[in-house]
């Protein structure tokens, strides 16, 4: 099972494997990771469960990563700087949103993510 994000001093848990299907398994609509096989209810919410946490995971992360390429694009150290509107342009965030993950971008590089429960700046 997946992890919560950890605190800044706490190693950093690895998510469940999403083992990620064939292509002919993707296309097909009423699969997705083999849930619909399992027939044992206990075994499909174990599952189910399993893959939810790690989705939120990886999301989590993603958005972090996001937060810190918005906190390096917004640097006024560079000459090729990009400003809030650029940002949420880009990313498809409102400027205000963007302004946010810029700030939040900025306390995950200098190691200050103490007291966050997620990685959602907001």
């Amino acid at each position: 099972m997946a992890e919560p994000t950890p605190r800044r001093n706490e190693p950093r848990l690895r998510p469940a494997p999403l083992i990620f299907e064939p292509a002919e398994a993707a296309a097909d609509p009423e699969h997705f990771f083999d849930l619909e096989s399992i027939e044992d209810p206990r075994a499909l919410l174990a599952r189910a469960t399993e893959l939810t946490q790690a989705f939120r995971a990886a999301a989590d992360r993603a958005v972090e990563f996001q937060a810190i390429a918005a906190a390096q694009l917004a640097d006024p150290r560079r000459f090729d700087r990009l400003t809030a509107a650029d940002i949420a342009d880009r990313a498809e965030w409102t400027e205000d949103y963007a302004k946010k993950m810029v700030e939040f971008g900025r306390d995950l590089m200098r190691g200050n993510s103490a007291g966050r429960t997620s990685a959602d700046p907001v």
